[in-house]
């Protein structure tokens, strides 16, 4: 079981706090700062990767990925050197996927060549909507004209490239929804992230929800709609759900949150960055200081975590089923039965095989498309 993690792989994750301005819906840990020193930044990311490669020796990369916040806001020599240093310390795998997460505004779009310089080599583009009035209403600082410019720039650059769509937006009716999908699939993307609008309390929108004054949600039946439309037009166009907000052609999956999702290894670094790592047999879940300055600080004095848990094996097991039962692969039975030390209740195997809410063949569990339309309630019954 020390070894667990090689199922799954390891990854590189980077999180970049800053953005030009902070969407409304948005939970995320993202920051608006006028003055950014990248350098300092630069230092702090280095010398975390150095503290977490020495834990870490002689492991292959397989992925990293840059978050945010908006991290194509990032000067590109910055990111080079991350994606150098990670290289060095680490060894590279031949096929190694970075992802940079962007915004499609003109000052990003226009470091998009500077990016592949530096050895990105995947985009994934927080378009959000093709409507200026939902962008609008989404907190959006860029058109529909910009984002469809930036994409094309994308295009040019990478040869992958996805971008984000959010539904179930205010005023929105399934037909809508179904225009606008057609329209994302029109523009030769190869991997979409399709998520619907959930209100979060403490941001902006979960303000405005509690005191009544966010109109215009659809109901849960229509939002429940669009959700089965999603899969009908992604899966005719060829792009069928490997997740379960995930669509993608084959061969154009995201590498690193297959790796999140196969339950491998990755180094988080960033303010608010969780990881889970395995250290001399035994696994860990790691967490850094959410508040950029005081992560920052704390990189600076040597070490930016902020707490490191250690992970039981039957933790390790109900982690593992969560993310397992995400993907249209699955979990790994036997993986998962290593780890707990017990079998999978067969009461409620077969009753969740009889109500096709899963499918269970050889050494895989898996959920059906009726079972991840209601993947938590599917969940909460395998681990009960």
């Amino acid at each position: 079981m020390a070894d667990d993690w090689r199922n799954g792989g390891f990854g590189l994750y980077i999180h970049w706090p800053f953005c030009e301005a902070k969407c409304p819906y948005c939970d995320f840990n993202s920051h608006v700062s006028k003055k950014i020193d990248q350098k300092q930044w630069l230092t702090a990311y280095l010398s975390e990767l150095r503290r977490a490669a020495s834990e870490t020796p002689g492991r292959v990369l397989n992925t990293i990925f840059f978050g945010g916040g908006t991290p194509s806001l990032m000067d590109p020599e910055t990111v080079s050197d991350v994606i150098d240093e990670a290289r060095a310390l680490w060894h590279p795998s031949n096929d190694m996927e970075i992802t940079l997460e962007a915004n499609p505004g003109s000052v990003e779009a226009g470091r998009f060549a500077a990016y592949r310089d530096a050895g990105v080599n995947r985009i994934s583009m927080g378009v959000q909507a093709l409507n200026d009035e939902d962008l609008r209403r989404l907190g959006r600082i860029h058109t529909v004209t910009e984002a469809r410019a930036a994409f094309d720039i994308a295009r040019a650059c990478f040869d992958r490239v996805s971008f984000d769509l959010i539904y179930a937006r205010q005023h929105q009716t399934p037909e809508a929804w179904r225009t606008e999908l057609n329209e994302a699939l029109s523009m030769a993307v190869d991997h979409l992230s399709l998520y619907q609008l959930t209100i979060e309390d403490g941001t902006a929108f979960g303000d405005r929800y509690a005191v009544g004054k966010l109109r215009g949600l659809p109901e849960d039946d229509s939002a429940a709609d669009m959700y089965l439309i999603t899969q009908d037009i992604c899966e005719a166009n060829g792009l069928p759900a490997y997740e379960v907000s995930n669509h993608a052609r084959a061969g154009a999956e995201s590498q690193h949150n297959l790796t999140y999702w196969r339950y491998g290894d990755y180094v988080g670094i960033g303010p608010g960055a969780h990881g889970r790592v395995t250290l001399n047999a035994q696994r860990y879940a790691t967490e850094t200081y959410l508040n950029p300055q005081r992560w920052l600080d704390a990189a600076e004095r040597g070490n930016g975590e902020k707490d490191r848990t250690l992970l039981s094996y039957e933790d390790q097991a109900n982690e593992y089923l969560m993310m397992g039962m995400r993907i249209s692969e699955g979990l790994n039975i036997d993986r998962w039965e290593t780890l707990s030390g017990r079998k999978l209740p067969k009461n409620t195997i077969d009753h969740l095989s009889e109500i096709k809410m899963i499918e269970h063949s050889n050494d895989r569990l898996r959920a059906t498309a009726d079972g991840r339309a209601v993947l938590n309630a599917v969940i909460r019954e395998l681990l009960s």
